[in-house]
């Protein structure tokens, strides 16, 4: 398969190309609809290079996620500041003005966010726990599937779940291995900052998973709905993909006993080389 910058730096050419709309944040988007990108667990760990990416801080909240957690102090424990922008929105309403933004910042209550619905059994099932005991049971059934997007929820969701859903499917290889792979569904996606996240993190989960069920990691593949890069972002965008790409890391996972116990720390990055970081601003 292509290489993962290469995909990347494709479909950001697409979105450039495609006419302005507006949103809710106030900050236009060029956009498009419908992509989907497929990525070889076997070719290595699909962390950007053409820019540099925070391993531990994307760690760091899918921990939160895989625990369930919803306090910003929770996240920060790990140093991860992902969410400081949004707050509980049954504490502070959604707003992108100023001194909303502000009470957002200073509010600790995430609540029903993705973690909590993958954890919570207000769904009558612990989704994350029946997946992990699914693979270990009955690891060809073909309805292994976590979701986020929980309608009667919505309102008490710090932020409604971009990638919505996701989804394990376990294969056979030729050597009578079982492979996991996993595919997500996204339903709005900021290109140029949290994709790059959005990967790593599902990889990460993927390969936590395959560890876990004692399989071999196979497809990571994502379904994207709106597909934008705002317009405060294309100078960095045009920069990034103008990068040569590198050569792509290896991701180890170190002192592992269960997926129940794992920590963000508890990750060993080997051989990553990328070009420096670039800053996109958060539309809020």
């Amino acid at each position: 398969m292509e290489h993962i910058d290469l995909q990347y730096a494709n479909l950001v050419r697409e979105i450039l190309k495609a006419p302005k709309k507006e949103n809710r944040t106030g900050v236009d988007t060029y956009a498009i609809a419908c992509w989907s990108i497929r990525h070889d667990m076997a070719d290595w760990f699909p962390l950007l290079t053409t820019k540099k990416m925070g391993m531990k801080n994307i760690a760091a909240e899918l921990e939160c996620f895989i625990k369930g957690l919803y306090s910003k102090k929770d996240f920060h424990d790990r140093n991860c500041h992902i969410w400081d922008e949004w707050a509980n929105p049954q504490k502070v309403p959604y707003g992108n003005d100023d001194e909303t933004k502000k009470k957002m910042m200073e509010e600790d209550d995430l609540w029903r966010i993705y973690g909590v619905q993958w954890r919570d059994r207000m769904w009558s099932v612990d989704q994350l726990k029946k997946v992990v005991d699914t693979l270990k049971t009955n690891p060809f059934d073909r309805r292994m599937i976590v979701n986020a997007w929980n309608p009667s929820e919505l309102h008490q969701m710090a932020l409604p779940p971009c990638h919505y859903s996701w989804q394990v499917i376990v294969t056979v290889n030729h050597q009578d291995e079982k492979v996991l792979n996993l595919t997500w569904n996204q339903r709005s996606v900021d290109t140029m900052l949290w994709l790059p996240y959005n990967i790593a993190s599902y990889a990460l989960l993927l390969l936590l998973l395959a560890k876990e069920s004692n399989m071999v990691p196979g497809i990571l593949m994502w379904s994207l709905g709106d597909v934008h890069v705002y317009e405060n972002h294309v100078d960095g965008a045009i920069e990034q993909i103008s990068r040569e790409l590198k050569i792509l890391p290896k991701l180890e996972i170190t002192n592992f006993t269960s997926i129940w116990n794992w920590k963000y720390t508890d990750i060993e990055l080997i051989w990553y080389e990328s070009h420096p970081k670039i800053e996109f601003t958060i539309a809020v």
